[in-house]
Parts: C-alpha cells; sequence; structure tokens
C-alpha cells in the first residue's frame, strides 16, 4: 500500500493531499495568492497526522516563482527528513486531467496580466506551457479552461506517466545580483 503527500502552489490556492493506493483520503486547501508560505505547514501537518507517508508528489508548475520554490522547497525538505522519493508534475497537467474535451487550454492567473497555458488534444499536453496575455490565449483556442486547480489523484497518476525534475519557470527572475545591474 502506497500513500504520497500530494503538494501543489502553481495557482493562487495551496493545495495538500494524501492519497493511497488511487484513493483521496484527506485533502485541504488555502487561497490566497502570497499564503502559500504560512498556508503549506499547516496543511501538511494536518494531513499527515494519521497517515505514513511513502513518498511526495510535488507540483512542478508553471506558476509564479515565490509559490512554486514554496511548494517544490517544502517538498524536498519533508522527502528528504524521511528518506522518501520526490516526484514532480506539470501542475497544468493534473488539472487537464478533470477535461473530458477533444481540443482545449487549460490556462491559469500568471499575475501582471497575463496567463500560463498549455494546450491538450485528447487530454495530452501538446507542446510546451507558455505564458502570454489572455486576449493572444483566447484567440487561438476554441475552449479555454480558466480558474481551475490541480486534481490530487490526476497528480498520483502523472507521477508513474510523466514525472519531471525541473521547476517550470516560464519568465526570467525578477530580482537581479548587485553585479549584474546596469
Amino acid at each position: 500500500m502506497s500513500t504520497s503527500l500530494v503538494i501543489d502552489t502553481s495557482t493562487n490556492r495551496t493545495v495538500v493531499g494524501v492519497v493511497t493506493d488511487g484513493k483521496l483520503i484527506w485533502s485541504g486547501h488555502r487561497d490566497g495568492a502570497t499564503a502559500h508560505g504560512p498556508s503549506l505547514p499547516l496543511l501538511a501537518e494536518e494531513a499527515i497526522t494519521e497517515h505514513n507517508i511513502d513518498q511526495v508528489i510535488v507540483g512542478m508548475g508553471p506558476g509564479p516563482f515565490t509559490g512554486l520554490r514554496v511548494g517544490i522547497a517544502f517538498a524536498h525538505t519533508f522527502a528528504r527528513a524521511r528518506n522518501i522519493e520526490v516526484i514532480g508534475i506539470c501542475s497544468l497537467d493534473a488539472i487537464a486531467a478533470q477535461i473530458n474535451e477533444k481540443d482545449f487550454i487549460i490556462a491559469t492567473d500568471a499575475r501582471r496580466k497575463e496567463w500560463y497555458w498549455a494546450r491538450y488534444t485528447d487530454g495530452i499536453r501538446v507542446g510546451e506551457p507558455e505564458v502570454s496575455f489572455p486576449t493572444y490565449v483566447e484567440k487561438i483556442a476554441t475552449t479555454v479552461h480558466f480558474g481551475l486547480f490541480p486534481d490530487l489523484i490526476a497528480m498520483t497518476d502523472l507521477a508513474k506517466q510523466r514525472p519531471i525534475t525541473e521547476p517550470m519557470y516560464l519568465r526570467r527572475p525578477d530580482a537581479v545580483a548587485t553585479a549584474d545591474r546596469p
């Protein structure tokens, strides 16, 4: 019996769940684009109270830099402390798993009046995620699903099929080292 702690901080919602053998046995979330840091440890503490965790599955984005770093750093720290595996997945793929259509786009808020998005055909991502203005995305799509959150069971399924190892940052960092400033 495998039990996964599942974490996603790629959207304005911090999502945590416990999935055992394909069944969601605990889930919780807190909303707030800047609340990932304080929310994640509290949710994880609730999640693991009665469960022995075998692996951690974490959404690797795309998403805002700070939110992703909170989730990814927490997942790696939690796993390292327990000597268990961390598996990353594309957060947009975990949202797309909820949609049963032929051709569609999944989009999430990238802030700065932009969207993170990816196109899907029969539930499979076509190409890499991008960041663009909503007007562009709406122009190229027949159907856009916006405002959804990753499905925790889908995250565990994706971890078996399409794991990723690097965070999906689609923008250059805002912070610049003093030495690199003009």
